[in-house]
């Protein structure tokens, strides 16, 4: 059922609200906790990262070539860099290290404590990847990214070009050689990637609807092995019931919590999709943040919004 108005008894927003379709997803959700709109003036909003140690939040603004920083003790928004590659998703490796995809340049980079930024991967098999889009690092020190054509597509998103691999797969970047491996390949285009909180599944979503009628608009479910590496199954674990997934992250219950055309839907292990957070933009990506990592960022389209949950961040 969705909230409505006089379900919220303090300031709101227009256009958000809840819709709760299992009783499971009240527990979520702390008292009368409402979104608050952060920040508003991008093109398109795109993989926010925590850092913990200062309090501050990065994220994207990809059409228009640059990377925004929130600071949570005072509330400002600045530009951390200009011009950003048309950086897309980001994540934190294990040392607390910036890792970005960029679609202007194709690759993966890692940015240094010093500020410099090293090259993690820009080809496979000797061909130019398409535009590396979210990425994620497993506790092994492996960097697992997907690869869709988007930032090729065009020139709003990065550079129009011919893709040279012809497809677009899952990838990862062995810690030890440097090496890139394609970990999946029946994907039309591979989108948000994240692992459960015991690393024992990874789910990845594919967003082909994008640009394929009838393709597909769902997120699959693998099996990680005990090497951290490979991977088996990948069946489909849940159809997006309003545009598509992108980016997602999960709570340290296992339950997932993913951008789609309405807002963000929060998905239990079992696969029923508990409740949503409305939104009135499209969302793109989230991240768990704050001092308890009980403070979910949300990109979508023009703004940075945020809502404090009764879950953490895995």
């Amino acid at each position: 059922m969705a909230t409505t108005l006089q379900d919220l008894p303090f300031g709101f927003l227009d256009g958000t609200g809840f819709e709760r379709l299992d009783a499971r997803f009240n527990t979520c959700i702390p008292g009368p906790e409402r979104v608050e709109r952060l920040w508003t003036g991008a093109r398109w909003c795109e993989g926010p990262v925590w850092f913990g140690a200062h309090r501050t939040l990065l994220w994207s603004d990809i059409p228009n070539n640059r990377m925004l920083r929130y600071d949570e003790v005072n509330g400002t928004v600045g530009i951390f860099r200009e011009p950003s590659n048309n950086t897309n998703g980001h994540t934190v490796d294990r040392e607390g290290r910036l890792v970005s995809c960029e679609h202007l340049t194709r690759r993966v980079t890692r940015t240094e404590h010093d500020g410099s930024i090293t090259v993690l991967a820009s080809h496979w098999q000797g061909k130019r990847l398409n535009s590396p889009n979210d990425v994620v690092v497993h506790s092994d020190g492996g960097v697992w990214f997907t690869d869709p054509s988007y930032g090729i597509l065009s020139d709003y998103e990065g550079l129009r070009a011919e893709s040279e691999i012809g497809a677009c797969y899952v990838y990862r970047i062995d810690p030890a050689s440097g090496e890139v491996e394609r970990m999946a390949d029946d994907f039309v285009k591979p989108n948000g990637l994240a692992f459960s909180p015991d690393e024992s599944l990874l789910y990845i979503a594919d967003t082909g609807a994008s640009h394929l009628k009838d393709g597909p608009r769902h997120m699959r479910r693998f099996k990680v092995g005990a090497d951290g590496r490979s991977l088996s199954g990948g069946e489909v674990f849940a159809e997006c019931t309003s545009g598509m997934f992108d980016g997602f992250r999960l709570d340290t219950e296992g339950r997932i919590w993913t951008s789609a055309l309405d807002g963000v839907h929060a998905y239990h292990p079992d696969g029923a999709l508990l409740g949503k957070i409305l939104l009135p933009e499209r969302v793109a990506n989230v991240c768990f943040g704050g001092p308890k990592r009980n403070r979910l960022f949300i990109c979508a389209t023009t703004s940075l919004y945020a809502i404090t949950l009764n879950a953490k961040g895995a």
